[in-house]
């Protein structure tokens, strides 16, 4: 099986590392771990269709990436661009925003279980930020209860002491539990009590760096329960796999109701929009802070996130992702096991994790990795990992060959195993 050249891309890299910090910011850069080794990946794509993309050498990928995550139904997809083109003849960033607005804002309502209205806004960070201020607003109180390893943008309340320019007065309101831990969660509870506002964490825990983990059973509703007791919002940050699971929302997937619903990704199928839904109780709070952005009516976005929406709901697209997925991940597991590598999946079907158990330096997770990435499989080391609705049974059998292959390469690297 031929292997990928990236010189291109890395001549491309050079270029862009003269003009932007680190050359490729943030975790989509090398710079950030998911990338080793960094030659087995390419930098920068020429165009992409469906689920895949190329690369500036012509290098043809199946992206399990997704974009980290929006690509949901397919890049390119031709009835959510279609969408697109008729509003762009229209108008874009107006004064007067457009009525599209409205119309994404009733889609939401009608689509998410929990939701009596919903606020729009770019990026997931602006909407995580925006429960934490409505959670505020609505109590009165000051803290912020996260779960550590959680992940929730990159404003300075996410991050944590040391990390470059976070001090301490940007987290000095945050407390950190463990997942599925109850009873931390009641103690901290019941020793900061009236001063806790908000309850955010990710429906399932799906950090970097570490298997994912499912809620215990009964863990959501005794968390829902402690929040309703103490006055406390329950803010549900459904970013990253949000309509992945449940297209009425993560919240009810797991069978409780959130009082806050942080949306992105999937929501537009990249034409980027981010939103926050809301049970009525949190209307009037959510209508008092001052929060807005240049281009956060913009109507393009509003447009394909109904086509997106509707386009999910007419192909079952939680059910197609999990069966899809399932039969990927079981093939990628069998593959392993036949060649000695104890690949361990976690998370949900359709946004997984895995990493190659048999080496807790992450070594041949890497390899393995790097070795399907130059096959034209785009995984990435430590990130979830994602599946969409243009994938076929033919892009997992291509995936299943090219993992074979990179486990006998691996193996015969490491005669020593």
């Amino acid at each position: 099986m031929k292997t990928n050249n990236y010189q291109k891309s890395g001549e491309l890299f050079s270029r862009a590392l003269k003009v932007i910090p680190t050359g490729v910011y943030g975790h989509l850069g090398p710079a950030e771990s998911c990338f080793i080794p960094v030659d087995a990946f390419p930098f920068f794509s020429t165009h992409a269709k469906g689920p895949y993309f190329w690369d500036v050498d012509g290098n043809r990928f199946i992206d399990y990436m997704c974009a980290y995550g929006p690509n949901i139904l397919g890049y390119n997809d031709p009835d959510v661009d279609l969408a697109v083109k008729q509003q762009m003849e229209k108008g874009n960033c107006v004064t007067s925003p457009s009525f599209a607005m409205v119309e994404m804002a009733e889609k939401l309502v009608d689509t998410v279980e929990m939701a009596d209205w919903a606020f729009f806004a770019k990026n997931g960070g602006d909407v995580t930020s925006f429960a934490l201020m409505i959670a505020k607003a609505a109590t009165g109180k000051k803290k912020t209860i996260m779960v550590k390893g959680g992940y929730h943008g990159v404003a300075p309340w996410t991050q944590k002491i040391g990390h470059p320019g976070i001090v301490e007065e940007d987290v000095t309101n945050n407390i950190y539990v463990k997942w599925n831990d109850i009873d931390q969660l009641e103690k901290v509870i019941l020793e900061n009590k009236n001063d806790i506002a908000c309850f955010i964490s990710t429906p399932y825990h799906h950090p970097v760096f570490e298997d994912n983990q499912m809620p215990a059973k009964g863990y959501w509703q005794k968390v829902r329960k402690l929040c309703t007791d103490h006055n406390i919002v329950l803010a549900i940050d459904d970013v990253r796999c949000g309509f992945r699971l449940d297209m009425k929302g993560s919240d009810h997937y797991f069978g409780f109701e959130a009082d806050l619903m942080c949306f992105c990704k999937a929501l537009g199928n990249g034409w980027n929009f981010s939103a926050i839904c809301g049970s009525e109780k949190f209307r009037d709070a959510a209508s008092s802070v001052m929060y807005t952005g240049s281009y956060w009516m913009s109507a393009v976005p509003f447009a394909a996130g109904k086509a997106t929406i509707d386009k999910l709901n007419r192909l079952n697209a939680p059910e197609y992702l999990s069966k899809l997925g399932t039969k990927l991940q079981d093939g990628l597991v069998s593959s392993g096991k036949k060649h000695g590598f104890d690949l361990k999946i976690s998370g949900h079907p359709s946004m997984w994790f895995m990493r190659i158990a048999n080496d807790d330096s992450f070594m041949l997770h890497q390899e393995w990795v790097s070795e399907c990435v130059k096959r034209g499989v785009f995984f990435t080391n430590h990130h979830n990992l994602f599946m969409n609705c243009a994938m076929t049974e033919d892009d997992v059998k291509f995936t299943h060959e090219v993992a074979e292959e990179a486990f006998k390469v691996v193996r015969s690297n490491h005669p020593e195993l």
